[in-house]
């Protein structure tokens, strides 16, 4: 049978004056969500919490299943739109999910932030970026590293607040002893270079690594909020 070391942590960087990325860990079912507030208005902080609250209130105590995630996404996006169209302003943010369920890990995604897996020497990202900055890599628009590309990652294609309502990416992994997890907003993804995001995951203690993970977003400048969660899987019983 399997188990779960956690541990969760998030800066506030050097860029802004508040933190406008949520973070939620519970260990007993596993339910782990980053969001990431867009923009630095009272419409981001809104967002965020609003979407953490209404997705953990939703799947807690649920049974985890693709329709599940994709209701308790639902719900949120309705009531970000709600204070969106109330406030009259930006109103919008991320979600990135992992909840435990009877077939596996469930991960949710709308958005840019993200979740990977380690396993063994091999690092992965297991969801896909929702901007224009993925779809111009994946089809060869413009170089990676251009003026074009930089924009393109703040043109979100998809995040909660939307108006068209879009549904989360719903993928589900099956977990193995020795296994690590890193969710995190793109103030780790964008700051922190893999080889490190790799290096930091192969520690055993899942707070070293979220430590590690997050003084290096600040070491490479705190241009934004970063978040992560660290999942690493082990056997009950286990010596």
């Amino acid at each position: 049978m399997l188990d779960w070391r956690t541990a969760a942590g998030s800066h506030i960087g050097r860029r802004y004056q508040a933190n406008y990325d949520v973070v939620h860990l519970g260990t007993d079912p596993l339910l782990a969500v980053v969001a990431d507030g867009m923009g630095d208005g009272r419409g981001s902080a809104l967002a965020g919490q609003t979407a953490v609250d209404t997705v953990v209130a939703a799947l807690t105590g649920a049974q985890i299943t693709p329709a599940s995630i994709r209701e308790a996404v639902a719900e949120a996006q309705e009531r970000v739109r709600a204070i969106g169209r109330q406030l009259g302003a930006l109103t919008g943010c991320t979600l990135t999910a992992m909840a435990a369920g009877r077939d596996g890990l469930w991960i949710a995604q709308v958005g840019d932030s993200r979740a990977y897996r380690l396993r063994g020497e091999l690092l992965e990202q297991l969801t896909v970026d929702h901007t224009m900055a993925w779809l111009g890599a994946v089809n060869g628009w413009y170089a990676f590293d251009s003026h074009e590309a930089g924009a393109a990652r703040y043109q979100l294609t998809r995040y909660i607040g939307h108006p068209d309502l879009p549904e989360p990416d719903v993928l589900n992994v099956n977990p193995r002893p020795g296994d690590a997890f890193l969710l995190c907003s793109d103030g780790v993804a964008e700051q922190v270079p893999y080889a490190f995001l790799e290096a930091f995951l192969q520690d055993s203690d899942p707070q070293r690594a979220v430590t590690g993970i997050l003084d290096a977003a600040d070491a490479a400048g705190g241009h934004d909020n970063a978040s992560a969660i660290v999942v690493r899987v082990g056997q009950s019983g286990a010596g």
